[in-house]
């Protein structure tokens, strides 16, 4: 024992200070691993404390070893992205229930089906072929299940039990040829599909082999995100326009047969696609008539048009209506700001990203209050009431940089949140948990409001993430609240933009683009519609309206466009993580955006 102790000083130190997170990687733990056998060292299981795992890049780990899962019943987060685990490998060590995971990372892996307890096939005669369906779910809690990057060519619905509380499935990288395939069963038994999946709202199969998406995707109840991209579909399901809550979908990389709809699809416009789908899909009865209705309205357009301002003003008209955004890229930026992330954020709140956005007018009547109220919009819509993201957006002339994105203990944390005086993280939170108890006995009802509201994401973490300036000012403390010493007023003219997430970078970058897109939107809105200073900075219920352009007014000025300056977010040894926005950002957020790169 105090040689396989010598051998993993890790584990040992681990153990003698109760640790709750671990993370093992680099060519002496590979080394190790492969000594052992290729498996976890035994050592592992005497850490019950342990909440959090991760074991990435070890090219020697095939299997995890037996007893894994009952020796570690606090895991609530397991990453072993990069190994060389199969099925059988997986098998042994979650051959046991456990009920407090939430986040499973398998990709980067050999799996060509899924191991048992995730309700694939056993490795051997006899084995079932999927978990039992009149058992206990083996992972009840599991929110996020990656298995991008490895050989798997189906799936059955057997982790659809296994994991019934699912929200994020990622299988980007595989072999895939039918979606949702085996996962549901078929058209024909839809009230079978109805109550598998009730939670799933993101579902990710980029670069497989699909070529058939299924009519019984219309069975996900709570999809809101579906990317199937770069696959060979040629055609998409009528039934798509059923989902109730899809919002963002990404064809692209498909050669489909409609080139009308390819077109769409290249532009990523979901509501048009979707559209197209529920009015063209179908074939007859009121989708003709839907089309006869908007062709009516574009010849209607296409009239008024001309009377106003001639044969050639339509494409003029069209052209200055776009939304323009001019990217500065980091090399020819000659200040550029830099965001540095600590380690300690991985096991929090790992993803960032940040950008410079220059131009913006909030001067001129409500658009402060328009601005501040569609930001809180973001938050219940994209941010999922700020589980998937949380937005934070600061005026640049008050932050001095270079940032740094870090954690803190609550008791050490220091902020002055917005509208509030500066006060310690854990006190903040006591101090909102009993405003929110006074809020349920005055109104006599569980719902709350406000920050409040937010603070079930901060429960179970000893550390807290924070965006700190240079001066060692904390200017963000996520989901929470930013701070008061940077707050926007009404003559903010650059923004420092900030979107941090637990779920994944490409959410993070989502949501950028779709806030990029909104304040261009309210800032032509602006300036089409000359109102006077209200001298207000208060927040306001009032939502911007859609954008009606009026070709008497100054078309030089309402065509400047936005200046969006990249931002790098690098690691402490300077390596680059992230950049925003890069080659592919703001190309898929509208087709009304204009990006100048």
């Amino acid at each position: 024992m105090a040689a396989a102790a010598a051998a993993w000083p890790e584990l040992e130190a681990a153990a003698r200070e109760r640790r709750r997170e671990l993370a093992l990687g680099g060519a002496a733990v590979a080394e190790r691993v492969a000594a052992g056998g290729g498996r976890l060292p035994a050592a592992l299981l005497a850490l019950p404390l342990l909440q959090s795992l991760e074991l990435s890049g070890c090219a020697a780990l095939r299997e995890l070893g037996p007893g894994l899962a009952a020796a570690l019943p606090a895991l609530h987060t397991l990453v072993l992205r990069g190994n060389a685990l199969g099925p059988a490998g997986l098998g042994a060590g979650l051959g046991g229930p456990l009920p407090a995971l939430r986040v499973l990372d398998l990709s980067g892996n050999g799996l060509e089906a899924l191991p048992p307890p995730l309700g694939g096939a056993g490795p051997g005669p006899g084995a079932e072929a999927e978990a039992d369906p009149g058992g206990a779910p083996a992972f009840p809690q599991l929110r996020s299940l990656n298995l991008g990057g490895n050989r798997l060519r189906e799936l059955g619905p057997g982790l659809a039990r296994a994991a019934p509380r699912l929200q994020a499935l990622l299988l980007s990288g595989n072999r895939l040829r039918a979606l949702p395939g085996g996962l549901l069963p078929p058209p024909a038994a839809a009230a079978a599909a109805a109550g598998l999946f009730p939670l799933l709202s993101h579902l990710e199969a980029a670069d497989n082999e699909v070529a058939e998406l299924g009519a019984d995707i219309a069975a996900l109840p709570a999809l809101k995100s579906l990317d199937i991209s770069n696959n060979q579909l040629t055609e998409l399901p009528a039934e798509l326009a059923d989902c109730p809550r899809l919002k963002e979908v990404n064809f692209r990389g498909n050669r489909l047969k409609d080139k009308r709809l390819e077109k769409m699809v290249n532009g990523c416009q979901t509501k048009s696609i979707l559209e197209y789908l529920r009015v063209r899909g179908r074939g007859c009865g009121k989708g003709k008539a839907e089309s006869t209705r908007e062709e009516n309205r574009k010849k209607k357009r296409e009239k008024r048009q001309k009377k106003d301002g001639g044969d050639g003003e339509p494409d003029e008209l069209e052209d200055i209506s776009r939304l323009l955004v001019k990217v500065l890229h980091v090399s020819e930026n000659p200040a550029p700001l830099t965001v540095k992330v600590s380690p300690g954020i991985r096991d929090v709140r790992p993803f960032i990203v940040c950008c410079v956005l220059k131009g913006v007018n909030l001067k001129p009547g409500n658009a402060l209050k328009r601005f501040l109220s569609a930001q809180t919009k973001l938050h219940e819509d994209i941010c999922e009431k700020r589980t998937a993201a949380t937005i934070a957006t600061h005026d640049l002339q008050l932050i001095k940089g270079p940032l740094i994105y870090d954690v803190q203990p609550p008791g050490e944390l220091k902020i002055m949140p917005l509208g509030r005086k500066e006060i310690k993280a854990k006190d903040l939170v006591r101090q909102l948990q009993l405003e929110a108890e006074e809020q349920r006995k005055q109104k006599k009802r569980q719902n709350i409001s406000g920050l409040h509201k937010y603070l079930q994401l901060l429960d179970g973490k000893d550390n807290y993430p924070c965006l700190v300036d240079a001066e060692g000012v904390v200017i963000s403390f996520p989901p929470i609240t930013n701070s008061e010493k940077t707050k926007i007023r009404k003559d903010t003219c650059d923004l420092f933009l900030e979107v941090t997430s637990d779920t994944s970078l490409q959410t993070c970058k989502d949501v950028m683009d779709a806030l990029i897109l909104k304040i261009a939107e309210l800032n032509r809105f602006t300036l089409e519609n000359r109102e006077e200073d209200s001298g207000s900075d208060n927040e306001s219920d009032a939502l911007c309206g859609p954008v009606n352009l009026n070709p008497g007014q100054n078309v030089q000025q309402m065509n400047s466009p936005l200046l969006v300056e990249q931002v790098r977010v690098v690691d402490t040894d300077g390596n680059l993580k992230v950049l925003y926005p890069s080659k592919t950002d703001l190309s898929t957020v509208s087709s009304l955006l204009t990006v100048i790169r």
